[in-house]
């Protein structure tokens, strides 16, 4: 069986600027994986490259083997790190919207996380606070049932006491056929579901490692690995 994820000699330049330079790196089924590194390190241009919305300069990037297209969009679940509904349309269409353009879409799951976070359907998005939009944009992605879930910052806009409960509607919502990797800043917050760590700085992966061997190797926290390795 091919790997989820897979990526050979991967490159992507803008001009006179790489923004990934010759990543390898394999991710494999029923792990939640953190994509960890400071600014501009080359984190979402590496999502955007696995989604297709950016176009390699060199080297390759496939999903179930087969590059970023129309087959992998049917099984990549993407949340980017902004907002993207249109604040005129209710809650309730969105579901609509997004069961008529997904087949792998569960409105009834979708329904049933609205419930838990107390938000009603027939609101509209434009009477929402960001953090709340958020939530319903998350709701959304992982109410389809993918192979892969990309999620960019998903909990970067969200009040604290909403953290707990949606790393567990992420870790509730997918199987062990399917992989969830989260780009985020907030590594002590997410830290207890990861599985598996990848470190970049430069555009250039410097560790592929599962959590527990951080831990037991370094004998500390990722977070506090993280801020010895990048200084912060």
């Amino acid at each position: 069986m091919n790997p989820l994820l897979e990526c050979n000699a991967l490159s992507k330049r803008y001009g006179n600027v790489t923004a990934l330079s010759d990543i390898n790196l394999t991710l494999e089924r029923g792990k939640i994986v953190g994509l960890l590194g400071p600014n501009g390190s080359g984190k979402t241009t590496l999502i955007k490259l696995i989604n297709g919305l950016l176009v390699p300069s060199k080297g390759q990037l496939l999903i179930n083997g087969t590059a970023p297209g129309t087959e992998t969009k049917k099984v990549v679940s993407y949340l980017p790190d902004k907002t993207y509904l249109n604040n005129w349309m209710k809650v309730k269409d969105l579901l609509n919207f997004f069961e008529d353009f997904y087949y792998n879409f569960d409105k009834k799951r979708a329904y049933d996380m609205l419930e838990k976070l107390h938000i009603n359907p027939n609101d509209s998005l434009k009477t929402m606070s960001k953090g709340t939009k958020e939530k319903v944009q998350l709701i959304l992605v992982m109410s389809r049932n993918a192979d892969l879930y990309v999620l960019d910052e998903p909990i970067g806009g969200v009040d604290p006491a909403s953290r707990d409960y949606i790393l567990d509607t992420i870790i509730s919502n997918y199987n062990e056929n399917s992989t969830v990797l989260i780009s985020t800043h907030l590594i002590a917050d997410v830290e207890n579901v990861l599985d598996e760590v990848i470190f970049i700085q430069n555009g250039r992966i410097n560790l592929q490692s599962s959590v527990d061997d951080i831990r037991m190797k370094e004998g500390k926290s990722v977070d506090a690995y993280f801020r010895e390795v990048y200084k912060c």
